[in-house]
């Protein structure tokens, strides 16, 4: 008779699970006795319990199922709470496994209890504590259908240490078909009416439930109507950027043009986009007189982001991308002429800003990336973390594809090196490069020993300019000449990687690092690259003394 550990993982590879990420813990030790028997399922032993949520969220955001965490209780669920929170901010279905003492001792006090249910009542979209054995199958399935239905979103399960050592003759139970809503034929009616009507349409993609054929659909339908089309702020790999359509990405970059023209767009629709702050500038740039804003979305009513919505359809962007098939025929020659050169002046103005901007520096990051756009193959995965470094990211390097970037909405630092090793995990063939500041590698730098010792040869850039720059900038605008709290002294970042069996590389001279990217993408092992980047450069448009100079003329 199996014991309540077996029974989780059987139910766990019922559900097509391929890889868990996990810090041990004694809470948990049934559940890896239970993996040790099921070679199907691989176990990753990660560093620190955050890193490993994050790889899990990663890995819901490649698959499209729920990555799969496992932490012990108290300390380290509370480091695991960070890539949970990356996962409700970016709608990514993944299940965190929290084991705990035993039943017996609930609400007595024991060694490193917690309250999973009020530490994640805000951040979770079901927290839950399996108290029998018996009830093991029921309560994974549960989760399942939670992170993946509606807005997707990270399920919290608490596994008693008793519960988990329990014999039971509960049975695995088969996956629940998911079916996602499909938007109305009357909404879909109402907004050909509203395209048809329009005078300068704009499409904003981003959200859950993106795949290959949905942005083939999409690119289809704005080739087929001439509309212009954004991506909502890090979700650039939604579409080719390279397509005729793609106007830019709404972030910290966005060039102004776009901007200009998101706010004089006539008629917004977002597909799965829930454009947040970051991406319409404090909602500055939506809602304004005489502008109309849709939003195809599977769950509405849970949008982290713009609520007001004159047009709300329930579907996911699979669905409404089916759909498009039949609606297009229903628009054609209706309106195309009249927004042809709003698209194209978005366009060029686009392209115009793939141009680099010098920087200071004898490295410039925007030449590092441009070359990363070079030479990466059109299926290399990009991932970043959180800092300025990224800015230039996001304006210079053109995804060819989705599923090719990842990054968090929620700007969370340290996230580019457990995203990179879930990609390559996933993907072994395909090369992965990790963007890093390195405040950002720091934070979750460990994770380069886990890489190590799965064997993932990933490029990793460091922008190293001595300091926590995105702070740094701020600080010098609200108290210019007044630094404090933000400078770094940093590791020697190739010696580091060598110390953990990686390869690594120190770049002082913006000519030499093709060269050694190039080398990073032939090696064997992780491979870092250390930037040493001038301080001056803090964004892609500004210099520190500029930043400075500028507030201190207030």
């Amino acid at each position: 008779m199996p014991h309540g550990g077996h029974l989780l993982i059987d139910q766990l590879a019922a559900h097509g699970v391929q890889r868990v990420f996990e810090v041990p813990g004694e809470s948990f030790l049934a559940a890896l006795d239970g993996l040790y028997d099921t070679p199907a399922i691989r176990t990753i032993i990660c560093r620190h319990e955050g890193a490993a949520a994050m790889m899990a969220e990663a890995t819901g955001k490649i698959t499209g199922a729920p990555g799969i965490a496992f932490a012990t209780r108290g300390p380290g669920v509370t480091n695991a709470v960070s890539g949970v929170y990356v996962a409700q901010q970016d709608a990514t279905p993944m299940i965190l496994f929290v084991g705990l003492p035993a039943t017996p001792l609930e609400e007595r006090a024991p060694f490193q209890e917690i309250d999973i249910a009020a530490l994640f009542s805000s951040v979770a979209k079901w927290t839950a504590v399996i108290r029998s054995a018996d009830r093991i199958p029921e309560y994974v399935a549960r989760a399942f259908r939670v992170a993946t239905s509606g807005r997707p979103g990270p399920v919290v399960i608490g596994l008693p240490e008793n519960v988990l050592s329990a014999q039971s003759t509960a049975h695995v139970l088969a996956p629940a078909a998911a079916v996602g809503a499909a938007p109305a034929s009357r909404d879909m009616s109402d907004l050909a009416q509203r395209l048809g009507a329009a005078e300068r349409p704009l499409l904003i993609v981003g959200g859950p439930g993106w795949s290959p054929t949905v942005q083939r659909a999409i690119e289809e339908f704005a080739t087929a109507f001439d509309v212009p089309l954004a991506a909502s702020f890090r979700c650039q790999d939604y579409v080719d950027n390279r397509h005729a359509s793609y106007v830019g990405h709404l972030g910290f970059t966005t060039d102004p043009k776009l901007k200009a023209g998101l706010k004089a767009a006539d008629l917004v629709i977002a597909v799965g986009a829930e454009l947040g702050d970051i991406a319409t500038g404090g909602y500055s740039l939506l809602g304004g007189p005489g502008q109309t804003v849709v939003q195809i979305h599977p769950e509405p009513a849970a949008i982290v982001g713009y609520r007001e919505a004159a047009l709300s359809i329930a579907a996911t962007s699979a669905a409404f991308a089916e759909t498009l098939a039949t609606f297009a025929p229903n628009l054609r020659g209706a309106a195309e002429r009249r927004w042809a050169h709003f698209r194209q002046d978005l366009r060029s103005a686009y392209e115009e800003s793939l141009a680099p901007r010098t920087t200071p520096g004898a490295v410039r990051m925007e030449d590092v990336v441009r070359t990363v756009s070079r030479l990466l193959p059109e299926d290399g995965f990009v991932t970043n973390g959180a800092g300025n470094y990224s800015q230039w990211v996001h304006r210079y390097f053109q995804f060819k594809g989705y599923r090719s970037g990842l990054a968090p909405t929620s700007g969370s630092m340290g996230y580019g090196l457990p995203a990179a090793i879930a990609a390559k995990l996933a993907y072994p063939e395909r090369p992965v490069v990790a963007f890093a500041g390195d405040g950002c590698f720091a934070m979750t730098a460990a994770e380069l020993s886990t890489a190590v010792q799965y064997g993932l040869p990933l490029v990793i850039p460091i922008a190293n300019n001595g300091m926590y720059g995105t702070i740094r900038m701020h600080q010098e605008r609200a108290f210019p000449g007044r630094p404090n709290g933000t400078s770094l002294v940093n590791p020697d970042f190739a010696a580091f990687a060598r110390a953990h069996g990686a390869a690594g590389a120190t770049v002082t001279r913006g000519e030499d690092f093709e060269a050694v990217f190039r080398d990073a993408l032939d090696a064997d092992v992780p491979f870092v690259i250390d930037l040493r980047l001038d301080p001056e450069a803090i964004t892609p448009m500004e210099t520190l003394t500029g930043v400075r100079g500028g507030a201190a003329g207030k």
